[in-house]
């Protein structure tokens, strides 16, 4: 086997190793980023049915 043939499937397996980290370097920040913004979201908007016993305990004290 000569160099030229195993230096192709090299670089092809290194270009590929390098694309796919680039791509990581990008979806998981852009996943976390969405998972914190759901949560905000979610904790903004609960809905407050279980508060109500407390706020009524507090007008009327």
């Amino acid at each position: 086997m000569t160099d030229a043939v195993c230096a192709r499937p090299v670089a092809t397996i290194m270009m590929m190793v390098f694309f796919s980290g680039l791509a990581l370097d990008i979806a998981v920040p852009a996943a976390v980023l969405s998972a914190m913004a759901s949560l905000k979201w979610l904790v903004e908007n609960w809905p407050a049915t279980n508060d109500l016993s407390f706020d009524h305990k507090a007008e009327t004290a």
